[in-house]
């Protein structure tokens, strides 16, 4: 059922590797007006097709909107949208702070150890922790740190798995099976068959 109220949502669209598509994705958002607040792209699961992750804080009715759009791109396979409660996210970030107060300060060895940070970079300078979580808990060591010289931070954009999913491979292998011998993807066939991927 969709709602008006705004809350995070996050995309997940499959696509073939071409050059300019992020651009024109990108664009979709601007034309409305809307904000990205995290994207993420990499390899996915399927050999040659890459994975885009794009959160949002919208109304549903405006996201299911965007989906389908997104969807008429002729490189994009598929499109999926959920809530938060319908995805397991993480976002990894890194802090950068001066070597001599960690080493000094047994109370700042403490609070990294509370807030799972790791070190990844120890230099006579500075030294670098990693943290991997929820917003709230990476942006709670910023807090944290800011009162022992916090010299550089930085958060990755959300990468995000669905729940409750059979996934997209498993569609793509029982379209290939009905569909022998089509070794490229197309969007004719995808648009002929769109059913089969529906969720």
């Amino acid at each position: 059922m969709e709602t008006n109220e705004k809350q995070e949502f996050t995309f997940t669209v499959y696509t073939e590797n071409q050059i300019g598509l992020l651009n024109r994705i990108a664009i979709i958002f601007s034309r409305r007006k809307i904000n990205i607040d995290s994207l993420n792209t990499s390899p996915s699961e399927i050999e040659h097709i890459h994975r885009f992750n794009i959160v949002i804080n919208e109304t549903e009715d405006v996201v299911s909107k965007l989906a389908r759009q997104i969807e008429k791109q002729v490189e994009v396979l598929k499109v999926y949208y959920n809530t938060n409660d319908d995805v397991i996210w993480q976002e990894m970030a890194l802090y950068k702070v001066p070597t001599d107060t960690v080493a000094e300060k047994v109370q700042v060895e403490r609070l990294l150890r509370e807030n799972g940070a790791r070190a990844v970079v120890i230099r006579k300078d500075y030294t670098v922790f990693e943290v991997t979580g929820h917003r709230e808990e990476t942006d709670k060591l910023i807090t944290v740190l800011q009162p022992y010289g916090l010299i550089e931070f930085v958060r990755s954009a959300r990468v995000a798995i669905i729940k409750d999913s059979e996934g997209f491979n498993a569609k793509l292998r029982e379209f290939e099976r009905k569909e022998p011998g089509q070794e490229v993807i197309e969007n004719e066939y995808l648009d002929k068959e769109k059913n089969v991927f529906t969720m």
